[in-house]
Formats: C-alpha cells, sequence, structure tokens
C-alpha cells in the first residue's frame, strides 16, 4: 500500500468496486482496503460441482434500469431472463391454490392499508388486521423482503422501496458475486487490511489500519452500517450522527442454504415452495435454479437468527422439505452451502431497513462531511436500499462527489496530487 493516496475507499462490496472503478477511470490514485480476505461483501459466488452459487444477492432486481446489468454485458457475462419463481407454490404442496389466493389477497389488502397509514404512524406491525389468519404469513414475507419482522420496520421506508421496484427481476448466469468480483479487475485492492480510525488532520486525512497509516485527501467508507454502529471504525467526533443514523438503519437478516439433490427430474426447473404458510419462521425454497439439480433455500428475520444462533439450519430446512415432499427426500440431499451473515465479523448481517420513524436515516448518513468522508453502500439509498444495485449505484454517485470537489478548486480538503 502506498503510504499517501488521493483517496481510501473503505470497503470491497458492490459500493467499493464502483467507487473505485470510477475513480481509477479519472485517474485518481486510490487504495481500496478490505477488512475481510476476499472482494464482494454481500455478493458472494462459489463454486460446487463446476456450477456457480450465490450465497449473498442473486438477483438483479429493476433488472431494465438496474446499473448492474450493464456491468455484466460490458464484462461478458450473461443475463438469464427466466421469471422468477417467488408466489407460485410447485403442485401447491402444502399451501392449497385457494389458501395461495386468500394468503397473497391478505397481502395486497395489508399494503393498502400501509399506503393509507396516517403520517404519524411508521411502525408497519401496527396494520396488520387483528388476528388475521394470514398474519403469520405476512411476517414470512416480511423477512424474506426486509430481513426482520413488521414491529421493527418502518412503513415509509418500505413504501420507500416498493414504489421504487420495477418487478423485473433477471439473474447472472456466472453468479452476482462473479460479477463484483470480475469488476474489481486490475483495482488496487488490500485484503486482510481492517480500518480501525479515520483521523483528519489539517489538510489530509490519516486512514489507520493494523498495518500502518496511509494518508488521502478522501475517504469513501462503503462498510454496514451494524459494522459503523458498532463503533469498530472510530470516526471524526463531527460524525456522530452518522453513526447515529446507522444504528437506525440496522442489517436484516437473509440466510441461505443450499443442497445438492439427486434424481432431479421431478422437481420443475426454476419453481418455489414454502415450507409453511401458516408459520412466520418458515424457509422459502428454489427448486432446481436454472435448472440445475440444486435447491437453494432461503431463510430469514427471527428464525435465521435463532438457527444462527445454535440450531442446525440444514436440518431445519430437511425437515421442511420432508414435510413437503416426503421423508425420502432426505436421502437424496446433499448439503452444499449455508451462510451465516450476521456471524461474519466484518458485515453482521444481510441488508438494512429503517426502524420505525427513522426514515430520514439514509439521508443523513449518505451526507457527506467537509468534503474529505463520504458514505456509500445500499444503506444510504433512499429508494433502492438492500440491493446490490442501490450499493453500486451509491458507489458512483461518491465517487461523482470527489471528482466535483476535486474540480471545483479550493483547497481545504480536497484530494489532489502532490509532488
Amino acid at each position: 500500500m502506498s503510504a499517501e493516496v488521493d483517496v481510501v475507499v473503505v470497503g470491497a462490496g458492490a459500493a467499493g468496486i464502483a467507487a473505485a472503478r470510477r475513480l481509477a477511470a479519472a485517474g485518481i490514485s486510490l487504495a481500496v482496503l478490505e477488512a475481510g480476505d476476499r472482494i464482494g461483501g454481500r455478493a458472494w459466488t462459489i463454486p460446487h460441482g463446476g456450477l456457480p452459487i450465490d450465497l449473498g444477492c442473486g438477483w438483479l432486481h429493476s433488472a431494465e434500469r438496474n446499473p448492474c446489468t450493464a456491468l455484466a454485458r460490458g464484462l461478458g457475462f450473461t443475463i438469464d431472463r427466466t421469471l422468477p419463481p417467488w408466489g407460485r407454490q410447485f403442485k401447491n404442496l402444502g399451501f392449497p391454490a385457494a389458501d395461495q389466493e386468500a394468503a397473497h389477497s391478505a397481502f395486497a389488502a395489508f399494503e393498502q392499508r400501509l399506503r393509507q397509514a396516517p403520517a404519524g404512524s411508521d411502525r408497519a406491525a401496527d396494520w396488520l388486521e387483528e388476528g388475521g389468519p394470514w398474519n403469520p404469513y405476512l411476517e414470512a414475507v416480511s423477512s424474506y423482503i426486509n430481513g426482520t419482522d413488521l414491529k421493527t420496520l418502518s412503513i415509509r421506508d418500505y413504501l420507500a422501496f416498493a414504489d421504487a421496484d420495477t418487478g423485473v427481476n433477471w439473474r447472472i448466469i456466472e453468479g452476482y458475486g462473479a460479477l463484483i468480483a470480475a469488476a474489481a479487475s486490475g483495482l488496487p485492492i488490500s485484503l486482510g487490511v481492517p480500518v480501525t480510525a479515520i483521523e483528519a488532520e489539517q489538510s489530509k486525512l490519516a486512514i489507520v489500519t493494523g498495518s500502518g497509516t496511509i494518508r488521502a485527501g478522501a475517504a469513501i467508507i462503503t462498510v454496514s452500517t451494524d459494522v459503523l454502529a458498532a463503533g469498530v471504525i472510530k470516526l471524526p467526533a463531527a460524525l456522530a450522527d452518522r453513526i447515529e443514523a446507522a444504528s437506525r438503519l440496522p442489517l436484516g437478516l437473509a440466510d441461505k442454504v443450499s443442497f445438492a439433490i439427486d434424481r432431479p427430474d421431478d422437481l420443475e426447473p426454476d419453481t418455489q415452495v414454502l415450507g409453511n404458510p401458516h408459520e412466520a419462521k418458515t424457509g422459502s425454497y428454489h427448486l432446481r435454479p436454472f435448472g440445475r439439480p440444486l435447491i437453494e433455500g432461503f431463510i430469514c428475520g427471527a428464525a435465521a437468527r435463532e438457527l444462527e444462533s445454535g440450531e442446525d439450519m440444514v436440518a431445519f430446512a430437511q425437515d421442511e422439505l420432508a414435510g413437503l415432499f416426503g421423508a425420502g427426500i432426505r436421502r437424496r440431499l446433499k448439503p452444499v452451502a449455508q451462510t451465516r451473515w450476521a456471524k461474519s465479523p466484518f458485515i453482521r448481517g444481510s441488508y438494512s431497513h429503517a426502524l420505525p420513524g427513522c426514515t430520514d436515516a439514509r439521508a443523513i448518513l449518505a451526507k457527506p462531511w467537509d468534503e474529505r468522508i463520504f458514505f456509500a453502500g445500499e444503506a444510504c439509498s433512499t429508494h433502492d436500499f438492500s440491493t446490490a444495485h442501490g450499493a453500486y449505484q451509491t458507489g458512483l454517485d461518491a465517487a461523482e462527489a470527489v471528482l466535483s470537489g476535486r474540480h471545483s478548486g479550493g483547497e481545504r480538503g480536497r484530494p489532489r496530487r502532490e509532488g
């Protein structure tokens, strides 16, 4: 690592890579510091039997306006436009067609109540129908969408995302995590280098790490809100409001558990089953994604937190699948991988949600300080939070802000070349 650069980017996830690519293209000297041992953050693709498996983000949400769609095409990745299976139960197993219709109607009615909620009411759980038979289903759906339950969810924040989502969802055959890693090619990235402090000197920032201190004109911080809120990186006292904002945007939890399945032909490709539509703590299972001999389980919210704390996520998923397909499926399932995002020390969760009454926290967190410290990441996006493309776009925006500061003249806090 150079002892002095124009800009330091903290974190090599989607936001950090986007920022670094833009700055590098502009000829800015930079260093990208990543605490973990890989590139991608919450975008993570692993190989299994020659097949890529996404353990983190997997869908190009709002794909037709998603900047990662163009990125994928530009880097030669393959985009699959197969419709997602969400909301359709394979062979109606454990979820009869009439019940599916009733559950979907209950969700639509619940969303309508949220849209009609008065300005002074911002807790989603308050708008559940008292004793509603589909309330557990609504909680399960919230866990998949938001990573959390309805009592900790801001209505305004949720609707800001819902209104921005185009409903067009595609996938990357080679893997979303593989895309972000490929986008990092050629960038000056140092892995295994946690940043412990950022100190404001008179004209420079001191970026303190266990491997030494780097001085820079500006820093773009892209770490997760849970990492920021925990004080893992000591920041100037003037940024106390950003730390407070991060604490009001905690990470929900969405874990994945993947199985290889023997004799897969009796399962229709790209279909889905919900484990138990009458339980809030249940998994959603994508059958044969891309037609592959795999099952991808999606276990979120409170269920994921409980399973990460001790219970066996593999056994939980096997039990749910056996309850739908019969005990014989156990012999056909071979565990491949599972995530424990809350246990990842440099991430600590999956994606952010605003607590009730805290929708403005996103704008507070994203506000630059002294034209020297900038924030990026999915939590900084007011409409595309919880997505990789939201993170990527905020990284681009932060880089443009840095470049704008360099071009606007003046000395204080300007990242500039010297010597």
